[in-house]
């Protein structure tokens, strides 16, 4: 084993949702270890094209409403323009409704759903068709959650979708496995992005998080660098299936 296993030089990473947050410290990351990116957002990433192509990398951006799964192999065959071949897949675009069950609507169930969990079946399905047609394999990366493990309050579906990420990331590992494809997910823990700024500002629930973390800090998108690198590398080529959880060691408690 060298450092060499964990570059990416001239390898294509396809990232959903890198205009900011973790998904834009992903992109950062793969471009760092060498990769050109495939942004693909509902709006300008302007601050991470501009850092990754700091970088030396190139940067496509296409933009998509990736709440529907129409369209998705044209967006595949538009990412080939960069590079013409995708090596990485990281399905990171997502969102959350916090309301209680009791009141939760058939709207935010379907948001949420289409979103987290359909859409990223079908992106996963186009961009391994492409692996398959390129020969060689690849890298799918799943982006779950603490939820994926836990029940969570107020977000049902947001749970459900999560959950479903974990279980999906299997089943495509144990079918794609021999084709050459890893299908792998990373659990982020409690971090420091919009999602969670409500949280952040309120005192006493801020305070309640940082008890049950052990490294006693939110985390950052840098703290998801070295899992995403190590999962899209050759570093990872025995690696199928598995769900690695960036916490802080909150599910240790």
């Amino acid at each position: 084993m060298s450092l060499d296993n964990f570059q990416l030089q001239g390898r294509t990473a396809l990232v959903t949702g890198c205009n900011k947050g973790l998904g834009q410290g992903m992109a950062i990351a793969l471009a760092q270890a060498g990769a050109d990116i495939v942004g693909i957002n509902s709006s300008a990433p302007d601050q991470t094209r501009e850092i990754v192509t700091s970088l030396g990398r190139r940067f496509l951006d296409l933009r998509a409403n990736l709440a529907e799964t129409s369209g998705l192999e044209d967006l595949v065959e538009q990412s080939l323009a960069l590079t013409g071949k995708i090596d990485i897949l990281v399905n990171n675009a997502g969102t959350i409704r916090r309301t209680d069950a009791i009141d939760f609507s058939e709207k935010d169930w379907d948001d949420v759903m289409n979103l987290n969990l359909k859409n990223v079946f079908f992106l996963s399905q186009a961009v391994a068709r492409q692996f398959i047609r390129q020969g060689g394999g690849g890298k799918i990366i799943n982006i779950a959650s603490m939820l994926s493990f836990q029940g969570g309050i107020r977000v049902p579906s947001y749970t459900a979708s999560k959950s479903g990420i974990l279980g999906m990331t299997r089943a495509l590992a144990n079918e794609w496995a021999t084709r050459g494809i890893n299908v792998n997910a990373i659990a982020p823990g409690y971090m420091a992005t919009d999602n969670t700024a409500a949280l952040q500002a309120d005192p006493d629930r801020n305070a309640a998080i940082l008890a049950r973390i052990p490294a006693n800090r939110w985390g950052l998108p840098d703290d998801m660098a070295g899992p995403v690198v190590f999962l899209a590398s050759s570093a990872s080529n025995y690696v199928h299936g598995h769900t690695l959880t960036v916490d802080g060691g909150w599910l240790a408690r």
